[in-house]
């Protein structure tokens, strides 16, 4: 179950974390500070449900499908929001990041580049993955731009993939990146990172 493990990973911008209720505090007033829990191209709970999306994602990580984090920022020490490993295939050595949110006060910083540093290096280096996919909503251009921004290429969009929380029927685009396209997105993501 070595996919599915949540060791402490960090640089000088973020610390990931295995998720745990002591997180709960910080990640209820994330959601609150910047009203999260309305988008509707995403899912995140409400700040009084934090506990129970807790639960889920331990229960996940239990059954060997999914790796919690929450993000901390490195210069304020408080959790930021949560990312996961999801969808793990360990005997064909693939994962999924997803389910990921970043309060608002740290979009456009280097909180999210520098997390998906970390979670890219423990995917092809520590777990010699195949490959690795994020996914996003159709209707989320800003994710859509970040993933792309790592350098991930789209293989496609799977339509009508989700029903959302408020009826939406949600396309899911699909992107990836393969082991041999590693070198090239790290080297990429540290430039983004030393130049500020």
């Amino acid at each position: 179950m070595a996919f599915a493990d949540t060791p402490t990973l960090d640089n000088a911008w973020v610390r990931l974390e295995a998720l745990s209720h002591a997180h709960a505090d910080d990640l209820a007033a994330a959601i609150a500070a910047g009203d999260l829990s309305s988008l509707t191209y995403t899912w995140i709970p409400e700040p009084a449900a934090v506990g129970a999306e807790i639960d889920r994602r331990l229960r996940l990580q239990d059954e060997g499908t999914m790796a919690p984090w929450a993000v901390v920022d490195a210069e304020s020490g408080r959790a930021v929001g949560m990312t996961t490993y999801v969808n793990i295939d360990e005997p064909n050595r693939r994962v999924e990041i997803g389910w990921t949110w970043l309060a608002r006060a740290v979009h456009g910083t280097a909180v999210n580049p520098a997390s998906k540093l970390l979670l890219l290096e423990r995917a092809f280096e520590a777990l010699d993955c195949i490959a690795v996919e994020l996914r996003t909503d159709r209707r989320n251009a800003q994710s859509r731009a970040a993933i792309a921004k790592l350098g991930a290429r789209q293989d496609g969009i799977l339509r009508r993939h989700r029903i959302m929380p408020d009826g939406h029927l949600r396309d899911t685009v699909v992107f990836s990146i393969v082991a041999d396209e590693w070198p090239a997105v790290r080297e990429g993501l540290r430039a983004r990172l030393a130049s500020g």
